[in-house]
């Protein structure tokens, strides 16, 4: 797929530039934006690895400490839950400090948390660790997706944040599956360790390489950091609000993503329980599961953005058909008993589990203007965490504790019903969202 860079709005047009000057710059614009991805697509698999190392050692804390499935799910859900709290402020702050610059002071905080988690030494300083991840991982996802959408074209911003959140698929892959190794090896404190030492590391790369100029250089649509985006104009956050497709394709990214976080959360447990692995047989297992999610997403971003070419509405629909194929696989498939279909059925419902992301983000990127770009992928966080990566886990893990890990499990797919409803408002309001983004470019042009 060639992607160029040198779109601007919500249509592509193509700038046109002197001969010589364009010889000059084409190495570096076609390199650079795919450096930028490369290194914050790395770093987004780090945080995602300091996240969910610990479903890895959920066996070990529960016989060390003797803890509850709901305690050991809190554990998970303070990350999201401030995630889901901090992520619009910090969105808004870094739309304004520098986006380069909170990306890094983020990577940092969330390491250095992560190493807390290695030397925790009861439940109540693991999640005070927890809680630390969680404030430095608070706006990763939303000001990175940013960065990464503002240096490539518009019409590939689908697959582009379908493969971008899949980064979180990716990072909890090799966190639950290399934690397992290591925690069987070394012990579970070496697992925390390990996920701290490579943020950091990615984090020095990433400011060596980045930086607000050479984005301002490279960016496709003209903003305040721009040197094409002249007058300084910033869309009024209220905007972020206002628009009735906005708000659908934030709940129905929400409301889609709460199955896939019970998946990234709990399948290291269901089969350590009902295939009877050990931790680390149970985390390599889980961790092709999580790897489908990861590959759905950025599998059904690519087609999105195929059948969306033409008519950039069929993107809800792209959407709504990934939903429903998910809810229909994993409600079947937890409700068998425990086999090879099973397994079959559960692997294509996880691969189709967030295939919704990649539409959905596209849809957030397409209605808002890019000054408050982070800001509007800050508020996509938050709904994502709050109502999905947070409430997800948490739940299962109550209904666990009464009904059993299975029944549970097999009750979350149901939340796509909601999903579904949400998608399908979205695209009836589509053509007045547009509209309202109009308005405000307007306002920008006077």
């Amino acid at each position: 797929m060639e992607l160029h860079t040198t779109a601007t709005g919500a249509d592509d047009h193509t700038v046109a530039a002197p001969a010589p000057a364009a010889t000059r710059v084409q190495p570096t614009r076609r390199w650079y934006p795919w450096m930028v991805f490369a290194l914050a697509f790395g770093l987004l698999l780090a945080d995602y690895m300091s996240r969910q190392v610990l479903s890895a050692v959920f066996p070990f804390l529960k016989n060390e400490w003797a803890l509850s499935d709901s305690r050991l799910a809190s554990l998970t859900s303070i990350v999201a839950l401030m995630v889901g709290l901090l992520t619009l402020p910090l969105s808004v702050l870094a739309d304004r400090w520098g986006r380069v610059r909170c990306l890094v002071l983020m990577a940092v905080v969330w390491s250095a948390a992560t190493l807390l988690c290695a030397v925790a030494a009861d439940y109540e300083q693991m999640l005070a660790a927890r809680f630390l991840v969680g404030v430095g991982e608070a706006a990763y996802g939303s000001v990175g997706i940013a960065v990464v959408l503002s240096v490539f074209a518009p019409r590939v911003h689908a697959a582009l944040s379908g493969a971008f959140m899949a980064g979180g698929s990716f990072g909890s892959m090799l966190g639950v599956g290399l934690g397992g190794i290591v925690a069987v090896q070394l012990g579970w404190r070496w697992s925390f360790a390990t996920m701290a030492i490579f943020g950091l590391i990615l984090a020095v790369l990433f400011r060596a390489v980045v930086t607000e100029a050479k984005l301002a250089r490279h960016a496709t649509e003209p903003g305040p950091q721009t040197p094409h985006g002249g007058n300084g104009f910033r869309a009024p956050v209220s905007t972020l609000f206002t628009n009735p497709a906005v708000l659908c394709a934030y709940l129905g990214s929400a409301l889609q993503i709460f199955t896939a976080a019970v998946l990234l959360s709990w399948t290291p447990s269901f089969f350590n329980r009902y295939y009877d692995l050990a931790p680390d047989r149970a985390g390599a297992v889980a961790s092709v599961f999580v790897l489908l999610v990861g590959a759905g997403m950025v599998s059904c971003g690519v087609i999105t953005d195929r059948v969306g070419r033409a008519d950039m509405s069929r993107k809800w629909t792209a959407a709504i058909v990934f939903c429903t194929i998910s809810l229909l696989c994993l409600a079947v498939g937890f409700s068998l008993a425990a086999g090879p279909l099973q397994l079959v059925l559960i692997g294509i419902g996880a691969f189709f589990s967030g295939g919704s992301s990649g539409p959905t983000a596209a849809m957030v990127a397409n209605l808002t203007h890019t000054s408050v770009r982070a800001s509007a992928f800050g508020t996509l966080t938050l709904a994502n965490s709050l109502l999905g990566l947070a409430l997800g886990p948490f739940v299962v893990g109550v209904l666990a504790d009464h009904l059993g890990l299975a029944n549970a499990l097999r009750l979350a797919p149901l939340t796509y019903l909601a999903a579904i409803a949400a998608l399908m408002l979205g695209k009836r309001a589509y053509p007045a969202g547009l509209r309202k983004l109009v308005a405000v470019e307007r306002m920008a042009s006077h």
